[in-house]
């Protein structure tokens, strides 16, 4: 498998909502291969489908200090957030070189397909329910700094433009 190339912003398919996965297929699999193999290369703790093109909800995470615990999950969904929430400094590849700090729940439970083709529910806590919440909003056409004032957001775009050049 290979890293891909991560699509910059403000590419469409970063703004658009992404496909349920049907079934877990070989295809599927591949998919999944690259993206992890992409989010290592970056590095990072996660990646969404569409951040590389394909628009089908997919994601894989692995906030592990040790790596090497990637989950790989098709159609997650939060079925329960925690009440506290958690500050952290939150980037994406799509638009490289800005940050923000970004408030969300603490701990998830979250359900998805999962590689064996089966539903799993299982719960995120720390920076793994950042990363999680991080994908799935990439997967529903969201990037984290939607979760910023107008403000903010727009100076932090200011910002990656004129680095961008």
């Amino acid at each position: 498998m290979t890293a891909r190339l991560c699509l910059p912003w403000p590419n469409k398919c970063l703004r658009t909502v992404a496909a349920p996965v049907v079934a877990i297929t070989d295809d599927v699999r591949a998919i999944w291969q690259d993206m992890i193999d992409t989010m290592e290369a970056m590095p990072g703790v996660g990646l969404a489908a569409n951040q590389i093109g394909v628009l089908q909800r997919l994601a894989v995470v692995d906030a592990s200090e040790d790596r090497g615990r990637v989950v790989r999950m098709a159609n997650p969904e939060v079925l329960h957030a925690s009440v506290q929430l958690r500050a952290h400094d939150e980037a994406s590849p799509n638009l490289p070189g800005v940050f923000a700090k970004i408030e969300r729940p603490r701990a998830v439970t979250v359900r998805f397909l999962g590689e064996d083709g089966e539903m799993h529910e299982r719960d995120f806590v720390g920076l793994w329910a950042t990363s999680v919440q991080h994908q799935i909003d990439h997967l529903n056409g969201k990037m984290y700094f939607d979760h910023l004032s107008k403000t903010k957001r727009d100076i932090l775009l200011r910002r990656a433009k004129k680095l961008k050049g």
